[in-house]
């Protein structure tokens, strides 16, 4: 018995031994994971009814095997091998499908299974490949700007924790960036971490960049294979700051006005379209050759007319880029003569004139007592009602704000003038007696009788008008008396007398003054029967002509009848003859 077992373990031994050359002709079979998840590796042999046990080993790089798990197939008990790197990780089935948890790099190697009896031994090889998705590219060491026409680095983009290795892609704009002699230059390299046995990769662009880059995206990818195939992971957008020269200069005028006027300040603002722009500039003022070296602002205060011209700005390093423009500073001048106040007498002439100086033509308006006039004051003779407060205004209306006004007070002064009339009332009972005075300053109206001398108060006065007013009595006098009128202002005291009878006493009436505004009425009213006269005599001179051309017209017409008439008498005539002729 003893002897029979011992013939059996060595027969075992040497069949494990020699297991690399008693392998059935299974094909290769391969099985794929991802890092980190667990392998499962199925058998892919018919467990055979004399099985005794069923192991698993993986082959080192030389080919030595090594142990790495046993199942009895009577005891249905599992021993793991003593091997560090899968010390917890190892799971051998009933079916004798091994799972390794926590798949690692090294996890790649050529396992297999062991199914043995006491005269065989089969073996099924299996392939571990392990893969690990690598993280998101991204650009880093970024240029803080790119210049144009220089090569200069863009960035780096960076792919890490990868197996197999990667490889990196740099796109513009979408479209992929291929390495051109000058222009685009692409340095790639890999790294492998010792210890996880990952690849970290790493593609560094260098470029030359130009305008037409201004606002383009930049991005990378990384492209490895994974269990299920190749992939392709993209990095997020990165857009650079293109710096290129100035190419254009141009000026401004600020705050932006449709017109400036004498008193404003001007701001002028040089930019160049460059990146970055401009920080200094030259700016040449009218009839200045030598530039005035400021930022790119430069402001004129309280600026006059003398300011008008072109303003120009350049670059300092290049002074042949240059931008110019045209400013004009509006102005308007009005000067009023006579102006202020002005004290005329009634009946003088007095010439006015508001002259006007402007940058453009500006509009002129003429204001008496707030009222607008039709036209231009002018005085030949000078009345009461001229005097008033006269303003001559001015404005360009293009130009806000521009305007301009002077002001004339008229005074216009006179002598008091006195006119006395007389109504008798259709009563019988009173008279009216009325004191017309004319001048100014106003003048005081007084009434006496003459003889006693006593000072009339009951009296009714008009309002002040035009220089004119007047003063009315009623008296009912029962025998002659005379009225005196005195007026009196800062000129002249004048004095007029009436002779009144006694109310018994019929006697001629004298007419009113008429007033300026009755005035006005009889010569409105004058104006109209003189239309309505020249209109009649145009409708009689029209109805004469008419009349002569009818007349004319029907004396040619009976001419006419009577002609026609004779011709008739001859032939009636000639007929008689011709009968008679006949018989």
């Amino acid at each position: 018995m003893e002897s029979k077992r011992a013939s059996s373990c060595r027969l075992l031994f040497c069949l494990l031994i020699s297991a690399a050359v008693l392998r059935p002709g299974l094909g290769w079979y391969t099985v794929n994971s991802a890092y980190g998840d667990t392998i499962i590796m199925p058998c892919r042999l018919d467990v055979p009814q004399n099985l005794m046990f069923g192991k698993w080993k993986y082959e080192k790089p030389d080919g030595s095997p090594v142990f790495i798990a046993f199942r009895s197939s009577t005891k249905k008990s599992v021993q793991y091998d003593d091997v560090p790197e899968y010390k917890d990780r190892l799971s051998l089935s009933e079916n004798y499908t091994l799972s390794i948890s926590n798949a690692r790099i090294s996890d790649e190697k050529r396992f297999v299974c062991m199914l043995v009896t006491e005269d065989n031994v089969f073996e099924a090889p299996t392939i571990v490949k392990v893969f690990k998705q690598p993280s998101k590219p991204e650009i880093v060491s970024k240029a803080l700007f790119l210049e144009t026409e220089q090569l200069k680095k863009l960035g780096d983009c960076i792919s890490e924790d990868s197996y197999p290795d990667g490889n990196i892609t740099w796109y513009r704009n979408g479209k992929v960036l291929h390495p051109f002699e000058g222009a685009v230059v692409i340095i790639f390299k890999k790294e492998m971490d010792p210890v996880t046995q990952l690849y970290t990769m790493t593609s560094t662009l260098e470029y030359k960049t130009t305008k037409a880059d201004i606002q383009m995206p930049f991005t990378c990818s990384v492209t490895y294979y994974g269990p299920s195939g190749q992939k392709t992971v993209y990095s997020d957008q990165a857009v650079f700051d293109i710096y290129y020269p100035t190419e254009q200069v141009t000026i401004q005028v600020l705050p932006p006005k449709n017109a400036i006027k004498e008193g404003d300040n001007i701001t002028l603002k040089c930019l160049g379209n460059g990146n970055p722009p401009p920080e200094e500039f030259l700016f040449y003022l009218p009839g200045q050759s030598e530039g005035i070296r400021s930022s790119n602002t430069y402001t004129l205060t309280d600026v006059r007319r003398n300011a008008t011209g072109d303003y120009k700005c350049s670059l300092i390093d290049k002074k042949s880029m240059i931008a110019s423009t045209a400013i004009t500073v509006h102005y308007l001048d009005l000067s009023l003569n006579p102006s202020g106040e002005v004290t005329r007498q009634i009946g003088d002439a007095l010439p006015v004139s508001c002259t006007i100086s402007a940058s453009r033509n500006a509009t002129v308006v003429w204001m008496k007592d707030n009222i607008r006039l039709r036209s231009s004051p002018s005085f030949s003779s000078l009345h009461y009602q001229d005097a008033g407060n006269y303003v001559c205004e001015t404005a360009l209306q293009e130009v806000e704000g521009l305007k301009k006004r002077e002001s004339l007070t008229l005074i216009v002064e006179g002598k008091p003038q006195i006119k006395m009339t007389k109504k008798t009332d259709p009563s019988g009972l009173s008279k009216t007696i009325i004191c017309h005075v004319e001048g100014f300053p106003k003048p005081a109206i007084q009434w006496t009788i003459t003889g006693s001398g006593s000072v009339i108060n009951q009296t009714e006065e008009s309002p002040y008008i035009n220089g004119r007013y007047y003063s009315k009595i009623i008296i009912s006098p029962e025998e002659n008396v005379t009225l005196t009128c005195t007026a009196e202002n800062q000129l002249e005291r004048t004095v007029n007398s009436l002779n009144v009878s006694a109310i018994s006493i019929p006697e001629h009436d004298e007419a009113d003054e008429i007033s300026d505004e009755n005035r006005e009425k009889v010569n409105d009213q004058a104006k109209l029967i003189v239309g309505i006269v020249v209109g009649l005599l145009l409708a009689a001179l029209v109805a004469g002509v008419v009349y002569w051309l009818y007349m004319k017209k029907s004396k040619t017409a009976s001419k006419h009848v009577n002609k026609d008439l004779g011709n008739m008498e001859e032939n009636k005539k000639l007929e008689e003859n011709n009968h008679k002729t006949e018989a």
